[in-house]
């Protein structure tokens, strides 16, 4: 078979492979970008076809752009070599003048520009003035100084963050002042870039790179100059430092007296440590410790718990907190002491003076911590701050925070007696969890005794006995508290509970789910308010305690937790959220729900015929008639409290009047089955409860 294509002719396929093998061959060989545009030209010339010139144009363009990326990676490489050549050849030098003279050279060179100079602030001056430059010829701009803020370098040293400017004497942008122009003008620049020079977080000055043509700089510039801004920068402090070591070093007596200070400031906080660590270990208390930091530190010292309780306070001012008022405060007034948890008892009435625990301090109303912003700048530095002459430590086992300290009289506290503050706060973090630790294993013995008294059921001499050696005289009268909180978590509020009753001699945990305090005394009410303004005030939300008693012995004990559970739920049906009250506090309603009273039968004898009516035909006379009480016997009232036509009101209460008898609303008798009414309310929310 002939073949179709003579040797000495070539296809469109074939002149298509043949172009795109010279525009692989201009790559190869980095040729100028105009001569990828010869195989497209020479296609045409000869008369290539529409598909085969097209395919030639994207090949084209396809390696156009190839050639854009390779050159773009070579200038990358070429400015990545030069940045490490200058890394290099900074951290070769060590005089500061030489470093920077460096910096600004090789600024210039990286971005070929016509100028590079070096401003570096003045911390005094509050400005940024000329350190070197290189290309420059007048004078006066080699000796310009800004304000920060004014003109570009300015704004760069005030923001920490680069600018730059095709054409600087109009660019709007920046605050034009007329020396710092004059000075532009003279040298003749137009186009500028600055970026800042940090050590850390601040700026120590700006390098810049300027051009006498305006222009506009490219990101990848300004990525450059800022990359060589960090490596001079680092230099710079390399530099520094050298100098610094090198003044330092001159004198060798100082540097031999400065490490004999050091030395003796080392022993003198390992004794400070081991002294405060024995004192822990022996079973001292926050007295002790504060007592041991004010004599090491020679100053008066605070001791707080996490919530601003005071723990301990030696050799200090009197008052909340070491500093005086808190910060937050423009009162000039001297802070008012905190409340007492314990009842106002008449002088006439003394209670069972309370016995200490070697577990815990006696409870005190939080109030908000005085020195709270300095504890928290402490507790996010993991050091010691000071906040108006005081010096105040965070005490943390790990991020928990357990406490504080505060030093007061040490204004000037030095950075060796700083660090040991911070040593005393370890070791008061030790003496917290010992104690916090003694105060969880007591609280869960009491709460055992707690659970066997309420339910008298082991022998009363032996929980009597049990109870005494736990400092609580059960021969004694005794008040039961429950305490509900509808937001609270239960281990906030069991904890809360707990401290109240520590301090009252008392008895505190959970019985039947329910928080539960027993404490000595016969003022119930006062108590039960106490408890539950503290307990709010602990907990950040509303607390509502049911109280009962006083009662004597285990079995009587059992009757007034009985008592306290009903008063309780009688005060949470009846709306009265936070209050703390015993059952003679809610008036005739409180002595039908006392003891040997039977509510069901008086509900029964006062609204049976409704009831039973209502249960056989499912209607609601009942609750018609207490919101025909509610609305002050007035029918159009209760028309609209019960969303239903005044004559279904009408026939209801005609109803009503057939069951009850004509009399239904006398005085008397509807004072007698308002009660009725309020009763069936709340003895119905109490069997919900329960139930």
């Amino acid at each position: 078979m002939p073949n179709p294509h003579p040797v000495g002719d070539r296809t469109p396929a074939h002149n298509a492979s043949r172009e795109l093998l010279n525009l692989l061959n201009l790559l190869a060989d980095n040729a100028p970008a105009e001569d990828f545009a010869r195989p497209a030209t020479a296609a045409r010339a000869r008369g290539a076809g529409v598909g085969e010139l097209a395919a030639i144009d994207e090949a084209t363009d396809t390696a156009l752009q190839i050639r854009r990326t390779m050159s773009e990676h070579r200038r990358r490489e070429t400015e990545l070599t030069a940045l490490f050549d200058t890394a290099g050849d900074l951290a070769a030098l060590r005089d500061v003048d030489a470093v920077l003279r460096a910096i600004v050279h090789r600024a210039r060179l990286l971005l070929r520009t016509d100028v590079a100079y070096l401003s570096l602030n003045d911390e005094a001056a509050k400005d940024t003035y000329m350190r070197v430059t290189d290309g420059s010829v007048s004078a006066a701009f080699q000796q310009v100084r800004l304000g920060m803020g004014e003109g570009l370098g300015g704004l760069v040293a005030q923001t920490a963050r680069p600018y730059a400017t095709g054409d600087y004497p109009s660019d709007p942008r920046f605050r034009h002042t007329i020396p710092i122009d004059s000075a532009v003008l003279e040298e003749g620049l137009r186009a500028i870039l600055g970026v800042p020079l940090r050590q850390g977080t601040v700026v120590i000055g700006v390098l810049y790179a300027a051009d006498r043509t305006a222009r506009d700089f490219a990101p990848d510039e300004v990525a450059l100059l800022s990359s060589l801004a960090d490596h001079a920068a680092i230099a710079i402090d390399s530099a520094r430092m050298m100098e610094e070591t090198r003044a330092a070093l001159v004198d060798l007596n100082a540097a031999s007296r400065t490490i004999r200070a050091h030395s003796q400031a080392m022993r003198r906080a390992e004794e400070a440590h081991d002294r405060l660590t024995d004192l822990v270990l022996r079973g001292g208390d926050f007295t002790e410790i504060a007592t041991a930091i004010g004599a090491v530190l020679q100053g008066g010292t605070v001791i707080h718990d996490a919530d601003g309780i005071e723990l301990a306070r030696v050799d200090a001012e009197p008052g909340p907190s070491p500093g005086g008022a808190s910060p937050d405060s423009t009162d000039p007034r001297p802070p008012a002491p905190a409340p007492s948890l314990r009842p106002e008892v008449p002088p006439s009435q003394p209670t069972q003076a309370p016995r200490r625990s070697r577990s815990s301090e006696p409870p005190r109303t939080p109030v908000r911590h005085p020195l709270a912003r300095a504890v928290a700048a402490s507790r996010s530095s993991g050091r010691a701050v000071p906040l108006n002459g005081t010096w105040v430590c965070a005490v943390l086992a790990g991020p928990e925070l357990l406490g504080s300290i505060a030093l007061t009289g040490r204004a000037d506290l030095s950075e060796a007696d700083r660090r040991l503050f911070e040593r005393a706060g370890v070791v008061t973090a030790l003496l917290l969890l010992l104690r916090r630790s003694v105060a969880e294993a007591e609280d869960r013995v009491r709460g055992e005794l707690l659970g066997d008294v309420l339910t008298a059921t082991a022998n009363p001499s032996g929980l009597t006995a049990r109870a005494r050696r736990l400092g609580v005289n059960l021969t004694l009268p005794h008040a039961v508290f429950l305490a509900h909180s509808d937001t609270a978590p239960r281990r906030q509020l069991l904890q809360a509970a707990a401290r109240g009753a520590r301090g009252r001699s008392g008895l505190s945990g959970l019985h039947h789910d329910r928080v539960v305090v027993i404490t000595p005394g016969e003022h119930v009410t006062a108590t039960a308010q106490a408890l539950a303004t503290e307990l709010a005030q602990a907990t950040g939300t509303p607390v509502t305690v049911g109280a009962a008693g006083p009662a004597t012995g285990p079995a009587d004990l059992a009757h007034a937790h009985a008592e306290a559970v009903r008063c309780l739920s009688a005060l949470r049906a009846l709306g009265q959220t936070g209050r703390g009250a015993a059952l003679a506090d809610l008036g005739f309603l409180g002595l039908l729900l006392g003891e040997d009273t039977d509510l069901a039968d008086y509900v029964r004898r006062t609204l049976g015929p409704l009831l039973d009516y209502d249960t056989r035909r499912r209607t609601t006379l009942v609750e018609t008639l207490r919101v025909y009480f509610a609305c002050g016997m007035n029918q159009a009232r209760a028309r609209q409290a019960l969303h239903v036509h005044i004559n279904t009101v009408v026939q209801r209460l005609d109803r009503i009047g057939r069951l009850l008898g004509d009399d239904w609303q006398s005085h008397e008798r509807a004072l007698e089955l308002q009660f009725a009414l309020r009763l069936h309310q709340v003895t119905h929310a109490q069997d919900s409860e329960q139930g």
